[in-house]
């Protein structure tokens, strides 16, 4: 058995891709688990706006690699469309932990549904980021208002109105995205959005940000396995 587990992160672009190069790898590294992305297959378009169709063709091409490897799925709740396993239950919990744990829980069902003798149950690690990769970067107030140029009471009326990170709906004119694009209208999620990212850390983003927390605590977790 070895000590270093290796996960595969289905990721849904190249913000979430960059994110997962750049300041997850490097951590998850330091406890032994070596993270890689990848960017789900989309065939014939670019961007958000992801279907459940396609995903499973990749989770199923990585499933079956390698067996001695786990496999995540890194979405934005935003973005993933209505043939998408529990979404509509899913939208109709009342916090933002209750979407995700209901999302998350269907996902894996359905996976493990298609997909038997995988061990999906111990493999599959599925997050989605409620409601958006975006959310995260509301953990920090200050730094975030500094970074984009704007009062810190603009960003501390959002969180006030919405009541943490997470929780900032998925409106098309109010999720995440739309919002620090209305506060700054240079914001580019591959680069802005990464180096407020990485000036914030992941300490305070995991404090702030439960849903996220706790599955990087279960992603750090994971230990390597062998099959003979």
């Amino acid at each position: 058995m070895s000590d270093y587990a290796e996960i595969v992160a289905l990721v849904e672009g190249t913000t979430e891709k960059i994110f997962v190069a750049d300041i997850l790898a490097p951590y998850l590294e330091k406890k032994g688990v070596c993270m890689t992305p990848i960017v789900i297959s989309k065939p014939g378009q670019k961007g958000g706006d992801v279907k459940f169709d396609w995903v499973k063709n990749d989770i199923n091409l990585h499933l079956k690699q390698r067996r001695d490897t786990y496999l995540t799925l890194i979405v934005d709740f935003y973005g993933i469309k209505g043939d998408w396993p529990g979404l509509k239950e899913a939208k109709q919990q009342a916090t933002p932990s209750m979407k995700s744990s209901k999302i998350s829980s269907e996902t894996k069902k359905q996976v493990a549904a298609l997909f038997k003798g995988y061990d999906v149950d111990r493999r599959f690690v599925p997050y989605f980021s409620m409601h958006e990769f975006e959310a995260l970067l509301f953990s920090e107030p200050q730094t975030l208002s500094t970074s984009i140029h704007v009062s810190q009471s603009e960003i501390d009326t959002i969180l006030t109105k919405c009541g943490e990170p997470e929780n900032i709906d998925d409106s098309p004119n109010t999720a995440p995205s739309k919002r620090l694009e209305k506060l700054c209208g240079r914001f580019k999620k591959t680069t802005t959005g990464i180096a407020i990212a990485k000036a914030i850390g992941l300490n305070i983003i995991r404090e702030k940000c439960l849903i996220f927390n706790g599955w990087l605590t279960d992603v750090e977790n994971l230990k390597g396995v062998s099959y003979g």
